[in-house]
């Protein structure tokens, strides 16, 4: 494949998944929340007694910090995901010497 039209298929790629991240925020009208809210809402429908079992080992002091936990949770594993995506590709792409 020519690298003209590698470097279309990059910036193809690219703007899809700009696309992708910033057409749902455009067009979907609602409320973005997260999953343990809804869980916990359908949970007391079902049972309202329900007690949890064990509470939150860490809780932190505002949602603008645990908003930073998640995402340099999620950071730290795409670059694991990356690197071994990389390390992998990079071993099946070197030529092999001979002995």
């Amino acid at each position: 494949m020519p690298t003209q039209q590698k470097q279309q298929g990059n910036w193809l790629i690219v703007l899809t998944v700009i696309a992708l991240a910033v057409l749902p925020i455009i067009f979907v009208q609602g409320e973005y929340g997260g999953a343990d809210g809804e869980a916990e809402e359908a949970i007391t429908e079902i049972q309202p007694e329900y007690e949890p079992w064990f509470g939150s080992v860490f809780e932190p002091p505002s949602g603008e910090i645990e908003s930073l936990l998640f995402v340099a949770q999620a950071a730290i594993g795409a670059g694991v995901v990356g690197y071994v995506v990389g390390l992998y590709r990079g071993r099946t792409e070197r030529p092999q010497s001979r002995e």
